[in-house]
């Protein structure tokens, strides 16, 4: 890598330029760098509502980028290690999206574990790929899903020769890694292509002692989402390209759903994002994992707590650990983690990434303090003294296996009746529900609706988990295959 030429942030170079000249905006949009709505002005700041402005020839366009942008992406795929890289600026949504529809037309099959985000499966549901689930093991205790073996990859692309790609969440949120290296290379034995959703690995790819990156694995295509470990703007993201893809293809495909408006706050964002990793991303990934070391052991020396790490590496299921994740298991001390997430909030202010029903995650980044991880610790100390209680009757157990019936393109736009949850077994789903956050489908369009999975929704409404997906805003009626009652 460059550093040099890594000091460079063409798109916000061009935005600056341009604001020094001054010019009379006779376009969009129509706040008119913030004189029409000085509210928004008195929110942002000027300078961040001045440099809201629309694509022009000085500050080329993303959806055909041949100056500046092109030049910023450059840089960002070699800083990266890619081939290609794309600003994304729809989140890693459109990012993961772009990389299934790349791949994946009307009838071809995609080996992905069942414990994706929304976003893969939504893709599925727009271009009609039929899903093959590598259920992956449980940690029955943990209540979360773990990584893809190696062994469970190959016997699915043996089941499935005429497969097209495989993808793999790496890491989980919960810092879960596969063997990435082992599966790309079975895959690519069998003429697979590899997509990652690395939306919680950006960190990989700077950091030291850290699992292994998508790219330097071998990965075809990788989408990181920047703006969470990266520092960017939220809804800010890069689509990843590795040798042998076809990036002009993939634009293409990329330019079938992404704005037409891009937001240059977002792309500069990754622009400046990426020269501070490139630059200063070693020491202060290394700032980020000891902080994360220093919790957990303050943590599990409170006691009732269980904030886990590279212990849990087996080889297989849990091949490597991502150390700068702090999940904190919390039944022990009576509670679910959506309770302690909750208490955290609302009576310590202090804002936590997620609550499960048996996790906390505790998101530690490049701009988290040392004295914010004492409060932290200090919190968690304070709950389990004021709150715990007996832990009789709490369910465990995050991930429950489906059985997919029909496809999630032909469920999902089947026709649907509505009935109660407690009265939907036995149907098919024929839309999600999830927890978000994790955005990880509790049920997705095509799968059949057991009684377990209709406890576990209601038990987690129960809990106060954050409930999204379905056509009823209260999530207590389902959308279900009309003539499906099995």
């Amino acid at each position: 890598m460059d550093k040099e030429q890594q000091m460079r942030a063409p798109v916000y170079e061009a935005l600056e330029k341009l604001k020094k000249r001054r010019v009379v905006p006779f376009d969009v949009p129509g706040h008119k760098r913030g004189r029409g709505n000085p509210e928004l002005v008195e929110l942002l700041g000027e300078k961040c509502v001045s440099l809201d402005v629309n694509s022009m020839k000085p500050l080329d366009n993303l959806c055909h980028p041949v100056s500046v942008i092109k030049e910023a992406e450059e840089l960002a795929a070699e800083a990266f290690r890619a081939e290609h890289a794309f600003f994304m600026v729809g989140g890693t949504t459109s990012s993961v999206q772009g990389m299934v529809l790349s791949c994946c037309k009307a009838g071809d099959k995609i080996i992905l574990p069942r414990n994706v985000h929304k976003s893969v499966i939504n893709a599925l549901v727009l271009c009609g790929a039929i899903p093959v689930y590598v259920n992956p093991e449980v940690d029955v205790k943990l209540g979360i899903s773990l990584g893809m073996q190696v062994s469970e990859v190959e016997r699915a692309i043996l089941e499935n020769p005429d497969a097209v790609a495989v993808l793999v969440n790496n890491p989980t949120y919960y810092g879960i890694c596969s063997d990435l290296r082992s599966i790309v290379r079975v895959a690519h034995e069998h003429h697979m292509l590899v997509l990652v959703d690395e939306a919680h690995g950006t960190h990989l790819y700077f950091g030291e002692n850290l699992p292994v990156c998508a790219m330097d694995a071998g990965a075809d295509m990788a989408s990181v989402s920047m703006h969470k470990s990266g520092g960017s703007l939220t809804q800010s993201s890069l689509l990843l390209t590795g040798k042998g893809v076809n990036w002009e293809y993939v634009s293409q495909i990329i330019n079938l759903t992404q704005t037409t408006s891009a937001s240059y706050l977002l792309m500069s964002s990754l622009d400046i994002s990426r020269r501070n990793l490139a630059l200063r991303g070693k020491e202060s990934f290394a700032k980020v994992a000891q902080m994360s070391e220093y919790a957990r052991q303050e943590i599990n020396s409170i006691g009732g707590y269980y904030a886990y790490g590279r212990d849990l590496v087996n080889g297989t299921s849990i091949y490597d650990y991502d150390v700068t994740k702090l999940s904190i298991y919390t039944l022990d001390i009576g509670l679910a983690g959506i309770e302690v997430y909750d208490l955290l909030r609302d009576e310590y202010d202090i804002q936590i990434e997620f609550g499960d029903i048996c996790n906390i995650l505790a998101y530690i980044s490049i701009g988290d303090r040392i004295q914010d991880i004492e409060r932290l610790v200090g919190a968690l100390e304070d709950i389990k003294r004021l709150y715990s209680k007996d832990k009789t009757g709490l369910l465990s157990g995050e991930y429950i296996n489906p059985q997919v019936v029909v496809s999630p393109q032909k469920a999902f736009y089947s026709e649907k009746k509505s009935v109660e949850i407690k009265q939907s077994v036995g149907y098919i789903s024929g839309e999600f529900v999830m927890c978000y956050p994790p955005g990880i489908p509790i049920l997705a369009p095509g799968e059949l609706i057991t009684k377990e999975i209709a406890e576990y929704i209601l038990y987690a409404k129960e809990k106060g988990c954050s409930m999204q997906g379905t056509e009823d805003p209260a999530v207590e009626y389902l959308q279900v295959l009309a003539g499906t009652d099995l």
